[in-house]
Parts: C-alpha cells; structure tokens; sequence
C-alpha cells in the first residue's frame, strides 16, 4: 500500500501540472481580456485608461510563453497562485475566503445523494419488477434527466408568484445560527444532491442485482440468515465498488453544478467566484480556482481507490 501511494501522489504532480496549462492556455483563447473589462468601466464613469501603460502594470506586456513560465514559477518554487489582475489580492487567499460555502454544499448535497439512492437502489432491487421498483426506475430516469440549473430556477419563481415564498438567500454562519446556516444551504444541496442521486441510484439497484444471483447469496439464505443480515453484510458490500467509482465519477459533475446553483441562489462560495473571475477575464483566479477543483478530484479518486481494499479483501496494492 505504501508504494502504491507514493506512485499516486507522484503523478498527482505532472497532473497538476497538466491540468493548469490547459487552463491556462484556453484562458488566453477567450475574446477581449482584463483591460477590454476595466477600459469599459472606466468609460462608463467617465474616466479613462491608458492599455500599454496597464499592460505594463500587470505583466500582459510579455509573450504568453514568458507569462507562463512566470506562473510555473511562482507555482512550483513558491507555492503561489498569483495575485488577482482585478484586485491584487492573493487567489489563495480569495479562494480560501469562499471555499467554505462551496465544501458545505457538496457535503450536504452528497450526503443526501446517498441517503436518497442507496435505499431506493437496495429496495428496488430485492423487490425487482414490483410497483416499488418501477416507481424507483422511474425517479431515477426523472433525477438524470431533469437539469439542475432548470429545476433551481422553477424553485426561485413559481413559489414566489404563488405563494409569496422564496428560498432564504441571506447566508448565516454555521457557528452563529446552525439551523438558520441548514436553512439556506438545504434547497440548492437537495437540488445538486438530485441530479447525483439518479444515477447512483441505478448503479446501485443493476450491482445489487447481480450479486443477489450469486451462490453465496443463496448460501446465506440456506443457512437461515435473515433477510436484511444477508443484504446489509453480505451483498451490499460486495454491490459498493462500482457505485463508489460512479460516486467518485459525479464529482466533476457536483463541482460543475455547484458552480451553476450558487450563481443562482447567490451563495458566496468559489463557483460564483469561478463565474465573476471568467467574465472579468482575470486568469490568474480562474486558472487558481481551477487547480483547486481538479485537485479536489483528483484526491477524491485516490481516497475512492484506498477504499477498494476495504471493500473487497482480495484487493491488494503493491
């Protein structure tokens, strides 16, 4: 296991390293940049500003391969991401001020992911071609199908026009007031939990299938096990390895949804940043923000691959 793990983190270098110059590149390929954005601001408030001198300010002066290697530099030596071209602010410490909101709504809507699918899965499974399990297929194609960002704005506006009622928007500090933190996190995790939901779900209910037909399932039963000994300790952990790899599959996916659903509920976490960075065009805060997300992927893949080994015994790292 040792060595499995120090090959894995020595490859989580040059994947880092990848990963950041693609962003950086397609960064550099998006129309107008940072001045185009502040040239139009000080515009409309009736001032001016002079490009080359700005360009000159912030580095853009120098070809993009010298800029590249200036943030190469400052990563690998120094640990650092730069400074924000808006702000001149460190991006580590202005994706550490948010990074707070956007752990919290994939935590919530993780665990309601799980704790909606894994039970519908099981229960559709072991009572296959019933009415529950039609009902549970049926959910799960509506939770795939259904766009998070669309159901999210349904939430916004009809309840408002009907009722008078809109989700809490104004964020509260889980130390301050727990309840009242839940109470604005709640709806956009349930609705980013969803969209993860149904296709765990699926996984679950088709694995679960095939182990049940297994003879050591039927084994279980001859011995006269009870029903929910021989589902819970033996097949539902047997039925985990495929669901965890689609789990650790939707992360990209609970990232990208995060970035949409707290735009939309105006929630301060590093996706709304993400989408305030792209239109401002300030690189280096996307291409940070970026690193952080893949980062964040990468590690759960590799805590999603340790977990293999206590799933199934037989797994052995070398």
């Amino acid at each position: 296991m040792g060595n499995y793990l120090i090959r894995r983190f020595l490859l989580i270098i040059p994947t880092i390293l990848m990963v950041y110059t693609i962003v950086f590149a397609m960064t550099r390929l998006l129309p107008g940049d940072i001045i185009d954005s502040m040239i139009q601001r000080a515009q409309r408030s009736g001032g001016e500003i002079d490009r080359e001198a700005m360009e000159r300010f912030l580095g853009l002066d120098a070809p993009v391969h010298i800029q590249y290697l200036r943030s190469i530099n400052d990563l690998l030596l120094h640990g650092s991401l730069g400074e924000s071209l808006q702000t001149g602010v460190p991006v580590t410490k202005m994706i550490l001020e948010r990074l707070g909101v956007t752990l919290e709504l994939g935590i919530i809507a993780l665990v309601i992911a799980v704790a909606i699918s894994l039970p519908i899965g099981i229960f559709s499974a072991i009572r296959q071609d019933t009415i529950g399990d039609y009902v549970g297929r049926s959910m799960s194609i509506v939770l795939i199908a259904a766009p998070s960002f669309w159901v999210a704005t349904l939430i916004l506006i009809y309840p408002s026009i009907w009722w008078g009622w809109s989700p809490p928007v104004e964020l509260v500090s889980f130390v301050e007031d727990p309840l009242a933190n839940l109470k604005v996190y709640i709806i956009p995790a349930f609705i980013l939990g969803m969209a993860m939901a149904g296709t765990i779900m699926r996984m679950t209910r088709t694995m679960m299938l095939e182990v049940l037909r297994q003879d050591f399932i039927r084994t279980a039963y001859s011995k006269g096990l009870r029903e929910n000994v021989v589902i819970m300790r033996h097949a539902l952990k047997n039925a985990l390895i495929p669901v965890v790899t689609i789990a650790g599959a939707e992360l990209p996916v609970l990232i990208g949804g995060a970035v949409i659903i707290e735009q939309i509920f105006s929630l301060p976490g590093t996706g709304r940043l993400m989408v305030d960075a792209l239109g401002r065009r300030d690189y280096a805060l996307i291409s940070g923000i970026n690193l952080v997300f893949a980062g964040a992927v990468i590690g759960a893949n590799l805590l999603i691959d340790i977990s293999y080994a206590y799933l199934d015994p037989r797994i052995r790292y070398g």
